[in-house]
């Protein structure tokens, strides 16, 4: 829902004629019918916005003003769609981790209906491929670009999930039921775009908290107009749930020409990249992370053993902390701009990693810790934060740095060729929209460890 690339904001009216393609003007009707309300402040075009549709501002706005307002009746899901009734009774067999079968589904049914009542609203997407997502990228360029970024494993996770979800729970589904769909239009093909579909545009609405049970999530929706917004970590607009509508509503001032921007919450540039197929310009992005694999830190530990006992002692050390769901090998900690953001974790894997063999043997006797202090996840924030790490023990900021140099080693490129790409102007122009999107991915990636690299480093790294 937005690029890596601002074009110029409008300077004039953007209703006019210029600016409203058939298939907006036909959803802007489609709105009024659903009793959808948009502020004569806003509009919405492809010009002046930093993707294809997005709202920008006709008039100052002020902090608070409701910029449109849907009611509930107006919302695309599972319970929404003309084949509720069919998902309905077999909830039982569309039972899946993701809790997305359902939607799919319906979403498959609607857009390749006619008469559908969404049609004017889903034919805003005539190609869903042109998201972008990595999953429509070749293997080969999802691998050459995004390597050590995280992307090309999630993304094959993803492919994987859909391919076994549609041929094990919506193929017999749709069989079932011929008269609503067809396998040789609702192709496996169609799922996919609809699982982008999703992943992009999709809004979930938050669970009332509950201190006496744990809730489910609500299942995934589509919200008509409040997916036209594009995003930005400094957003001006959010998303508000009432029992009777959901309504957009500006949380600053913003001024005339503005583009409005909701926020998807705070995600990192991976992760913006490999569910909505955009990314922040560096250094844009304040929510951008980076992941040190836990395997990395085993494999940092292991490259000091220097007998089979030590490494026998380590592979203890490590089934102890998956034991106790601190580590895993497939598990990462995770960094942000200011230190580490699963701190706790990280702690305790250093601890024990770094342990003494005569400490670890009395840990193992006592079964754990002894009871921590009240104020224990304080010290522990602050001893994992950028200006808490230079002050760690030696032996721990060795492994770290060195786990640090591992997961460096794993990209395609090093953080000063990307760094020089980034700064040579007509390189970077040259660039396809893919690669400039992971070079900007790549490069928050590896700044961040590369800072963390600078603060462990020691006398003997």
């Amino acid at each position: 829902m937005a690029s890596d690339s601002k074009r110029p904001k409008l300077g004039n009216d953007c209703t006019s004629e210029d600016c409203l393609d058939e298939r907006l003007k036909h959803f802007l009707q489609w709105c009024k019918q659903v009793e959808l309300t948009l502020s004569s402040k806003v509009c919405l075009s492809k010009q002046g916005t930093v993707a294809d549709y997005g709202m920008l501002a006709k008039d100052d706005i002020e902090e608070g003003d409701v910029l449109f307002s849907i009611p509930r009746e107006a919302l695309l899901h599972q319970g929404t769609s003309r084949v509720q009734t069919v998902l309905k009774e077999g909830k039982s067999s569309l039972e899946n981790a993701s809790g997305w079968v359902p939607l799919l589904l319906a979403l498959m049914y609607e857009y390749t209906c006619p008469q559908s009542h969404w049609m004017p609203y889903l034919s805003l997407w005539p190609d869903f491929r042109l998201l972008d997502h990595p999953m429509f990228w070749p293997k080969e360029e999802r691998d050459r670009l995004l390597k050590g970024t995280g992307i090309p494993e999630a993304v094959d996770t993803d492919l994987a999930n859909l391919q076994r979800e549609y041929k094990d729970i919506v193929l017999p589904f749709m069989r079932s039921h011929p008269d609503l769909w067809d396998p040789s239009k609702h192709t496996p093909e169609l799922y996919q775009s609809m699982v982008a579909f999703v992943m992009a545009y999709s809004f979930q609405e938050p669970v009332e908290e509950d201190e006496d049970e744990e809730k489910e999530p609500n299942p995934p929706m589509m919200v008509p107009m409040a997916d036209m917004l594009n995003h930005v970590s400094n957003h001006n607009a959010n998303l508000e749930y009432t029992p009777d509508c959901l309504k957009m509503v500006a949380v600053r001032n913003i001024r005339k020409g503005e583009e409005v921007f909701n926020t998807y919450g705070q995600m990192a540039n991976w992760q913006l990249l490999h569910m909505y197929g955009f990314a922040e310009p560096y250094p844009t992005n304040s929510h951008d992370t980076a992941d040190i694999p836990m395997s990395h830190v085993y494999k940092a530990a292991a490259q000091v053993t220097q007998s089979e006992a030590e490494r026998r002692v380590l592979e203890e050390k490590w089934n102890t902390l998956c034991e106790m769901e601190m580590a895993g090998d497939k598990g990462v900690f995770i960094f942000g701009k200011s230190g580490c953001l699963t701190d706790h974790e990280l702690y305790t894997t250093l601890k024990i990693l770094c342990m003494p063999p005569k400490d670890f043997e009395e840990f193992k006797e006592n079964e754990g810790w002894e009871e921590e202090e009240e104020d224990e996840d304080e010290k522990i924030a602050q001893a994992l934060s950028n200006e808490g790490i230079p002050g760690l023990a030696p032996d721990w900021k060795r492994l770290l740095h060195a786990a640090v140099g591992v997961t460096l080693d794993s990209y395609c490129t090093d953080v000063e060729v990307d760094r020089k790409l980034l700064e040579d102007q007509e390189a970077l122009s040259k660039l396809s929209s893919r690669e400039r999107r992971a070079l900007h991915v790549r490069y928050g990636q590896k700044t961040i460890l590369h800072h963390l690299q600078q603060l462990t480093k020691t006398s003997t790294s």
